[in-house]
């Protein structure tokens, strides 16, 4: 059977898997881009109503989840599932707890919708991007693993920039419940994609035997999950909170038994596979604070955006925009709304819930009055979640520009290494949120609007940190894992994600605590500069590990 397009020399798997993995990133990004405006959106507007910290708390412990799900996943897939099993199975569970979240709900519901999502991107996430790997294995594929993984990662990011417009639509013209289902929809999409692709794939559905020094998956269980579910108790009801809530303690504490179960996997590990293990893991503790950035455009970004920034679209724009239904209508009609003080702090009652008032919307809150709509009039502003596809917008722009400046210094005998890669990606990722202290500085943000021009920076100098590390990240693991701890690496990386994502929703359950908003920036700004400048030495060292495992077979 040729799986191979003549044109580009790609195993056709490749497309099966891109389109598989841009309809599920449809879904995901649809999710992430509306759900904290969903939880802080008022009652009467459909929303939960909840303050930004509790909002940012669930949206951050959501995400953080997400992610720490591909630990289990990947560890079932790796011994028992398969690998196209276990993605069957994950899709299946995400798409139905997108449509839950689509049915007018009590909390629980929605908690257990959440958790069908999170349990499903645990089988889901690890083992596409496994397959790929795989796929990629042969001899004569090797050299073409990370154009195959930029190639996966355009697919991504063109799903995450559609997802944002058609649920600016749909919740602005009928309902947030609406803009869920097409999540759900995304996801089923996803699946015929995949299950019409099966003959590309199969092949890279193999399950390496476990070998005499694994651990047995009832040790896991018995070491792992049930300490981690144990430790999260302790967390959830240790008196007081340590991170600011319940949820942050219990996460913390239950991903202690699992960072440990990691660590023994490198220590009982000898030879080559302890030194791979070892340099994963180097480059994985880097990038917690890289994902830490990046996940704050699903809270403290989505905050700035939606409250800090003026989001009044140009007449120009408005002409192109209105008809398809991206606008949002703001104007001086009173209606019920948080009362905030005059650092946008939400006020609350005895029993710790919103206080409302009648009043103008929130929007109006930093725009002096006298350039307030007049009465009868309206301003046209762009969506909030529609800010969420800048980032992808400039993946799909620069990714041929990296890529090709990556091919350049290549041909010029100065190829950056994988590990420094790594390093200039965090360093830059540290300038993005550099922009955001200046844009913090640049006026009294409690009185004025800033340009959405600063928003459109920072996502954009993030964006070529993030091709530096996101896509190189999926391509190393692959190529460094031993093969056996292919599809449980592939979670470790992830587990990187969900703690850096923790961190960020942790950070923005403070956001009401920052009167300054350029210190909660520079705080990560200062962690990644300083974190990139701490890996340079080790890149050699570090690199030489890659190469050698690139080179050597399984």
């Amino acid at each position: 059977m040729n799986t191979t397009l003549p044109k580009t020399g790609h195993p056709r798997g490749l497309y099966v898997l891109f389109f598989t993995e841009m309809w599920e990133r449809f879904g995901y990004y649809l999710m992430v881009g509306i759900l904290f405006l969903f939880l802080h959106d008022t009652v009467d507007n459909g929303g939960r109503g909840l303050d930004t910290g509790l909002a940012a708390d669930i949206t951050g412990t959501y995400i953080a989840l997400v992610y720490l799900t591909p630990f289990i996943g990947g560890l079932l897939a790796d011994r028992y599932l398969g690998y196209r099993v276990s993605v069957f199975l994950g899709g299946s569970l995400m798409a139905l707890g997108y449509f839950l979240m689509s049915v007018p709900h009590s909390g629980g519901l929605m908690y257990a919708a959440l958790g069908c999502v999170i349990v499903g991107n645990g089988f889901f996430k690890p083992n596409i991007s496994t397959l790929l790997g795989n796929i990629y294995n042969k001899e004569e594929l090797k050299p073409k693993k990370d154009i195959a993984y930029n190639i996966f990662y355009m697919g991504i990011n063109i799903g995450a920039l559609v997802c944002n417009f058609v649920a600016a639509f749909l919740r602005i013209n009928y309902s947030w419940g609406y803009a869920f289902a097409a999540a759900g929809f995304g996801m089923t999409l996803s699946l015929v994609f995949f299950a019409s692709g099966q003959k590309y794939i199969k092949h890279a559905d193999v399950i390496k035997p476990v070998q005499k020094e694994d651990m047995p998956l009832s040790k896991i269980v018995y070491y792992v999950f049930l300490p981690a579910i144990a430790a999260g108790i302790i967390g959830w009801f240790i008196p007081g909170n340590l991170m600011g809530s319940d949820s942050n303690d219990a996460f913390i504490f239950a991903c202690i038994p699992i960072i440990i179960f990691y660590y023994n996997i490198w220590h009982r590990c000898s030879g080559s596979d302890r030194k791979r293990i070892g340099t994963l893991f180097t480059l994985f503790g880097v990038s917690i604070i890289f994902w830490n950035i990046y996940n704050q455009n699903a809270t403290s970004l989505t905050i700035w955006a939606d409250s800090y920034t003026n989001r009044e679209a140009p007449a120009s724009i408005e002409k192109i925009i209105k008809p398809f239904g991206f606008l949002k209508t703001v104007n001086t009609k009173p209606v019920e709304v948080p009362i905030l003080d005059e650092h946008f702090h939400a006020k609350t009652d005895a029993k710790g819930n919103v206080a409302t008032h009648i009043g103008t919307d929130p929007y109006l809150q930093n725009i002096p009055k006298d350039q307030w709509p007049a009465q009868g009039q309206d301003l046209k502003l762009i969506s909030t979640e529609i800010y969420q596809s800048i980032n992808p917008f400039w993946i799909i722009v620069l990714t041929p520009i990296i890529v090709g400046l990556f091919g350049f210094l290549k041909a010029r005998g100065k190829e950056l290494s994988t590990p420094g890669k790594f390093a200039w990606g965090t360093i830059i990722a540290g300038l993005s949120s550099l922009i955001m202290v200046i844009a913090a500085l640049s006026t009294n943000i409690y009185h004025n609007k800033v340009s959405s021009a600063w928003i459109v920076g920072t996502y954009g100098v993030f964006t070529i940190s993030e091709l530096f590390v996101s896509p190189v990240g999926l391509s190393l693991v692959s190529k460094v894992s031993p093969r056996r701890f292919t599809a449980l690496m592939m979670g470790g990386w992830f587990i990187t994600t969900s703690l850096g994502a923790k961190i960020a929703g942790i950070m923005a359950g403070f956001w009401d605590s920052f009167d300054s908003k350029a210190l909660f920036f520079g705080i990560s700004a200062t962690a990644a500069i300083i974190a990139g400048l701490l890996l340079f030495p080790l890149t050699k060292r570090l690199n030489k590990v890659v190469v050698e495992a690139t080179a050597e077979k399984d």
